[in-house]
C-alpha cells in the first residue's frame, strides 16, 4: 500500500512538471514562430528591390542581366553573411544571377511564396516572387538561414527536448527521494506492526506516529484492545472451566479405580457397589440394598472414560496456558533437556513397562532458553500419544541432542519415535488441528497432544516435524530449536 501510494503521489507530481514542460516547448514554438513571421515579413519587402536591383537585360547573349543590388538587399546580405542568399531566374527556372542553392519551381502567379532548403547543414527560409524587372518577367528569391522557426524545429532534442527531460527526470529522483523520506515513519510504523508477534497486542505509541496516521493508528489501538479482550475472555474460560473441572475429576477417577481393582480382586465376574465407607447391606436375595451391579468390563470402560476426561481437562488448561500472552511478559529461563528427558522417563516408565514397551532414552548434555513446565508439556505429550498407539512389544525412544544442519551451525534436538502405525503423509498436516484423529485410530485419545505440542514448540520458535521412523515405519516426532 506505502509502495503503491508514493509511486500514485510520484506520478501526480511529475505528470504536471511534464505538462508544464509541453507548454513550455509550445510557447518556445509560439515565439520561434512570431519571430519567423516577422522575417517573412522582411523577406516579403525586400523581394520588389531585388527585382529593381535588375536593371537591363544582358547585352550579350549567355551572359547575366545588368544587376546593381538595392541598399537594403545589399544590407541584408551582409550582415546574415554565411546564412543568406539569393537567386534572379527566368520563368523556365534558369539561373542568372545569385547562388544556385536558392531554387524553388516557378511561381504560376505573381503572389509570393515562401518554402525552407536546406543547404550546408543550415536551413533557410526562401521567399520566392515572380515579377517585372528591368531585364523583363523574371522569378527572384531571398534566402534567410536566421530564421528562428527553421532554427528551432532543427535544434528541438538539443536545446529544448533534451533539457525538458533531464529537468523532468531530475525532478522525478528528487521527488521520489523526499516521498521515501516523507513516508518513512509511516514505513517504520508498518514494519514495527509487522515484526509484532502474534500474542502482542500492546497498544501503538499514537505520539510518535506522524499526525497524518493518527486517526489510523487509534483506530488499530481499539481493534487491538477488542481482540486482546475477546481473546483474554476465551483464555479465561477455557482456564476457568479447565480448572473447575479438575477437582471433581480428580475424585471421580479415584473413586472409578478403586471400583476397578475391587471389581479385579473380586471372585464373581459381577460385583455389587454401594458405599466404600461401610458395608453392604444384604438384601434376601443376596445384593446390597439399592446397590448397583456392575461388570468387570463396565467398570473398565467406566475408568478409561473418567481417565480421558481428565486427561482432556488438563490438555484444555496446558493449551490454555501455552496461548496466554502471559507468557511474552515471563522471563525465559535455562532448561537442561537432558534432565528432562530422564524425569520424563522415569513419570512414563510404568505406564510403558505395563503395556509391554520398552522405552528407551538417547541423550546428550544440551540446553536451551525456555519456558521449562511448557517444554515438559510438550515432550510429556510427545511421548503420552508413542506409549498409547504403539502395540504391546513396541519401541518407544527419547533422544535430546545437537545435530548438524544442512546449511549452518549444529541446533539442538528433541525427538520421540516409536515403530507403531505412524501418521501418512496426507494426514501430517491435519494432525496438528485441535480434536482430529486420524480415521481408522485405534486407541485412547482427545485430539489435542500434537496441536499442543505444535502451539509450545511455536512458543520457543522451534520447529515441530512429523516423520517416518529409520525402518520405514512408526512415527518420528522431531523438535528442533532456533540458534
Amino acid at each position: 500500500m506505502t509502495s503503491d501510494l508514493r509511486n500514485r503521489l510520484l506520478i501526480l507530481l511529475v505528470l504536471p512538471l511534464c505538462a508544464l514542460a509541453l507548454v513550455g516547448v509550445w510557447l518556445d514554438y509560439r515565439s520561434a514562430d512570431e519571430a519567423a513571421g516577422r522575417h517573412d515579413q522582411r523577406l516579403l519587402r525586400l523581394l520588389p528591390a531585388l527585382a529593381d536591383s535588375v536593371l537591363a537585360p544582358s547585352i550579350r547573349d549567355h551572359e547575366p542581366p545588368l544587376l546593381l543590388l538595392a541598399p537594403p538587399v545589399e544590407d541584408f546580405l551582409r550582415q546574415n553573411t554565411g546564412f543568406a542568399g539569393y537567386s534572379v531566374r527566368d520563368i523556365s527556372g534558369r539561373l542568372l544571377l545569385g547562388d544556385d542553392w536558392v531554387h524553388s519551381a516557378v511561381p504560376t502567379t505573381h503572389a509570393p511564396e515562401f518554402h525552407s532548403v536546406e543547404f550546408g547543414g543550415v536551413t533557410y527560409r526562401v521567399a520566392v516572387q515572380r515579377g517585372r524587372t528591368g531585364a523583363g518577367e523574371l522569378v527572384v528569391a531571398l534566402a534567410d538561414g536566421s530564421d528562428p522557426r527553421q532554427q528551432w524545429a532543427q535544434q528541438l532534442l538539443l536545446r529544448v527536448l533534451l533539457p525538458n527531460l533531464v529537468l523532468v527526470a531530475a525532478a522525478a529522483l528528487a521527488i521520489h527521494w523526499a516521498v521515501g523520506r516523507a513516508f518513512k515513519p509511516l514505513v517504520d510504523l508498518a514494519e514495527a506492526v509487522e515484526h509484532r508477534s502474534p500474542r502482542d497486542l500492546s497498544p501503538i505509541d499514537e505520539a510518535s506516529s506522524p499526525a497524518e496516521v493518527r486517526p489510523l493508528v487509534h483506530s488499530l489501538n481499539r481493534l487491538f484492545a477488542l481482540v486482546n479482550a475477546q481473546a483474554e475472555g476465551q483464555r479465561r474460560f477455557v482456564a476457568d472451566a479447565a480448572h473447575q473441572l479438575r477437582t471433581p475429576l480428580a475424585g471421580l477417577q479415584a473413586q472409578v479405580e478403586a471400583w476397578a481393582m475391587m471389581a479385579k480382586a473380586a471372585a464373581p465376574p459381577r460385583v455389587s457397589l454401594s458405599n466404600f465407607e461401610g458395608k453392604l447391606p444384604l438384601a434376601h436375595d443376596g445384593k446390597a440394598k439399592g446397590a448397583i451391579v456392575l461388570g468387570v468390563d463396565q467398570i473398565e470402560k467406566l475408568r478409561n472414560a473418567t481417565r480421558r476426561t481428565s486427561q482432556l481437562a488438563h490438555q484444555l488448561l496446558a493449551l490454555s496456558r501455552a496461548d496466554a500472552r502471559s507468557l511474552d511478559a515471563q522471563p525465559p529461563q535455562r532448561v537442561d533437556l537432558k534432565d528432562l528427558c530422564e524425569t520424563l522417563l522415569e513419570t512414563f516408565l510404568d505406564p510403558a513397562t505395563g503395556k509391554g514397551l520398552d522405552l528407551g532414552l538417547e541423550v546428550q548434555p544440551v540446553h536451551v532458553t525456555g519456558h521449562g513446565w511448557l517444554l515438559r508439556e510438550l515432550l510429556s505429550n510427545l511421548v503420552d500419544n508413542a506409549i498409547k498407539y504403539t502395540p504391546a512389544g513396541g519401541i518407544v525412544t527419547i533422544r535430546c541432542g545437537m545435530r548438524q544442519g544442512r546449511a549452518g551451525p549444529p541446533r539442538v534436538f528433541i525427538e520421540v519415535e516409536d515403530d507403531g502405525p505412524g501418521v501418512p503423509d496426507a494426514e501430517r498436516g491435519r494432525v496438528m488441528q485441535r480434536f482430529y484423529r486420524v480415521p481408522g485410530t485405534v486407541g485412547e485419545g482427545t485430539g489435542l497432544g500434537l496441536a499442543i505440542a505444535d502451539e509450545i514448540a511455536r512458543v520457543h520458535r522451534a520447529a515441530l516435524t512429523l516423520g517416518t521412523g529409520p525402518l520405514g515405519h512408526g512415527l518420528l516426532v522431531t523438535v528442533v530449536f532456533p540458534l
